[in-house]
């Protein structure tokens, strides 16, 4: 294999910046099943949450005509710089989901987005943001969701990671009810990290863990716009 084909084989490490999120099996499982989506030249892909921008370079990588957008500034400069650094064009944009690109419409939009339930305040801060969302763990999914049937195009799909702690069957119907055919598609069981340890008790406690549980399920969930 020569260098330069080495090069592509082994692509270049994303830099991460402070308070950004860096990407981890939900991550590794939403790129493969971006992968499948037949994504090439011309389709135009949304990353809802950006990070760091892994799922948008790795879009831009397929020829996707890439938009990334993050409430983070951090992760707007990190989506960027990891896009500069990959030479992919991303067009990244600060704001809140959809909000930020009014009026748009896209062929694939793919989301990491919080799903972790959280004690306290529904308004996270700081790092926090990647993962914290509300008592349920919808406070992203919800708008996402319903967000969806106006970003995507005619035959447009919405990929999003989505964990067992916050109700995939709640998203699979709220999709259907703005009129997307969803289902549930690659399954991963992880061991909890940081996060879910430090809450693993007050989780317990409502309900959400089994005694015994110290692993939770993450799902892709995949919604599909109508031709109509």
């Amino acid at each position: 294999m020569s260098e330069g084909a080495a090069a592509l084989a082994r692509p270049r490490p994303l830099v991460g910046l402070p308070g950004v999120y860096a990407p981890q099996d939900d991550t590794q499982l939403l790129l493969r099943a971006l992968g499948r989506e037949g994504v090439g030249a011309g389709v135009r892909v949304l990353d809802l949450g950006s990070g760091t921008g892994a799922l948008s370079v790795a879009a831009a990588r397929y020829g996707a005509l890439v938009t990334a957008v993050d409430i983070s500034w951090q992760a707007v400069l990190a989506t960027r710089l990891n896009a500069w650094l990959a030479g992919q064009r991303v067009a990244v944009h600060h704001g809140d989901l959809t909000a930020a690109v009014p009026g748009r419409c896209f062929d694939v939009v793919i989301s990491n987005p919080p799903y972790v339930p959280t004690p306290g305040s529904p308004t996270p801060r700081g790092a926090a943001r990647a993962w914290d969302a509300g008592r349920d763990g919808r406070l992203l999914i919800d708008r996402i969701c319903d967000a969806a049937p106006h970003a995507l195009s005619p035959g447009g799909v919405l990929l999003m990671v989505h964990s067992s702690l916050c109700g995939a069957d709640a998203t699979l119907a709220r999709l259907a009810s703005v009129g997307l055919r969803a289902t549930a598609g690659d399954r991963a069981t992880i061991p909890f990290g940081p996060v879910l340890r430090s809450r693993a008790t007050w989780l317990r406690r409502q309900g959400l863990l089994s005694p015994l549980q110290h692993a939770e399920e993450l799902v892709i969930i995949r919604g599909e716009h109508s031709r109509s």
